[in-house]
């Protein structure tokens, strides 16, 4: 105990060191581990523990997963589509609520609107993929509304087990990890530059786009790394709106550990996948950096 009393380091270590240790076996083992069986083979039932580039080989050399066909995309660059495009959706829906929240509702209500906003949020995961493929099912509330307004005469059959009905369930899925940086980042701006840029002569909307637009983009910045990250390895939404038409990356390595019993490839599928997901999050950071610079 004299030591601990004495040495402010001691100290700061015996603090660190349980955090350390939980993120060190849930996080980094678990990641080496993966590493270290990508670079096996599997022979039946058995894993190859000889070193090997096989899997990687496969990967890169298959039609299936990296670079496509004439006529199909590879699994990884329709992943990277379907969690870009269900970012920008997602991001670009959240903007204007969070705006609303921060500018327009007034301070004494805005605690009772971020409850609102999640509420939804509160339900099971699953419970909520399973009712939108009761919204946009065949005879869901979707195609019963437009039919009885007259709009279509047949159930559209384009709205369930297809990439768009991924895009929609993650879409709502993630919107409140995007409401919240953007409005926590339109909260820190300092209103009286609002006052004074409108006091120059500005509109509302240049005022927008030249002041409360450009302070906001650290919120848009974790909007985005928040939702892209996560929604490339979202495996439960592919798996119930796309049924048996397609796979996204992440049903295909589930395939690989619990169906073809194949860990390596499925271990190197996971390798590629991370590093695929690093690469465009360190360019989005970069490009969003010299953003930022060439405006100071």
């Amino acid at each position: 105990m004299g030591i601990l009393d004495t040495s402010p380091r001691v100290r700061a270590a015996a603090l660190v060191a349980p955090p350390f240790l939980y993120a060190l076996a849930l996080l980094a083992f678990p990641l080496i581990a993966i590493i270290v069986i990508s670079f096996w083979t599997q022979s039946g039932l058995a894993l190859n523990r000889v070193f090997t580039l096989e899997n990687y080989r496969e990967i890169f050399s298959s039609p299936i997963y990296v670079w496509g066909n004439a006529n199909r995309w590879g699994v990884l660059p329709l992943s990277l589509f379907v969690s870009a495009t269900v970012t920008l959706v997602t991001v670009v829906l959240a903007y204007p609520i969070a705006y609303f929240v921060s500018f327009v509702v007034a301070p004494e209500r805005k605690a009772l609107w971020l409850f609102l906003i999640t509420i939804p949020f509160w339900t099971s995961y699953l419970i909520r993929v399973f009712l939108w493929k009761v919204i946009l099912g065949f005879n869901g509330v979707v195609n019963t509304g437009l039919q009885s307004l007259g709009v279509i005469e047949e159930p559209l059959s384009v709205l369930l087990y297809n990439l768009n009905s991924v895009i929609i369930t993650l879409s709502h899925a993630y919107a409140v990890f995007a409401i919240l940086p953007i409005y926590v980042a339109l909260e820190k701006i300092d209103r009286s530059l609002l006052e004074a840029s409108q006091d120059l002569g500005e509109s509302r909307f240049s005022t927008f786009l030249r002041v409360t637009l450009p302070l906001s983009v650290p919120g848009i910045v974790g909007a985005v790394l928040i939702v892209f990250i996560p929604t490339i390895g979202d495996y439960v939404t592919p798996e119930l709106m796309l049924g048996s038409g397609g796979r996204l990356m992440s049903n295909v390595i589930q395939t690989q550990f619990l169906q073809l019993n194949n860990w390596p490839l499925g271990a190197a599928l996971s390798i590629i996948t991370m590093l695929a997901v690093g690469i465009v999050s360190l360019v989005f950071i970069l490009l969003n950096r010299r953003w930022l610079r060439g405006r100071a």
